[in-house]
């Protein structure tokens, strides 16, 4: 009975290690095509957030997003939209063609503000992933020490 056990056990081990090892291959055989340019547009943040650090209510911060259309064919943001109407926004509002920049400029108001901020900005575009985020952080103080 042991042995019929040991046999089982061992022939299931070795089953489950060669359907690994085939998974294995058909991710390395898809792996090219992965590191190709996506099939349409590619929205691609080099930074998907940022932080001011401390500032003082009532001051206003901004920071520009920058963006690259790592896709195949031309990006266009359509709406980009905020968490709260403390923080404007503008964008480039043309087509990105392929490997082209463009650019999310967000402008923060802290008036009223207090404490850790966590401001999240939608940009929405016809590329493969509709839609992406990016997130201003501040600590508002009431008084500069």
């Amino acid at each position: 009975m042991k042995q019929k056990i040991a046999f089982t056990t061992g022939a299931l081990w070795l089953g489950l290690w060669f359907s690994l090892a085939a998974v294995a291959q058909v991710d390395s055989a898809a792996s090219p095509a992965a590191v190709s340019v996506a099939a349409g547009p590619q929205l691609t943040f080099a930074e998907k957030s940022h932080d001011f650090g401390d500032i003082q209510q009532g001051d206003k911060v901004s920071y520009t997003f920058k963006f690259t259309n790592t896709g195949s064919q031309p990006l266009v943001i359509s709406e980009v939209k905020t968490t709260c109407g403390c923080t404007a926004t503008s964008w480039t509002k043309e087509p990105v063609a392929p490997g082209a920049t463009g650019e999310v400029a967000a402008t923060f108001n802290s008036a009223g503000k207090r404490s850790t901020q966590r401001k999240v900005i939608a940009i929405y575009s016809n590329a493969v992933k509709p839609l992406e985020t990016v997130v201003l952080v501040t600590n508002v103080r009431l008084w500069r020490e």
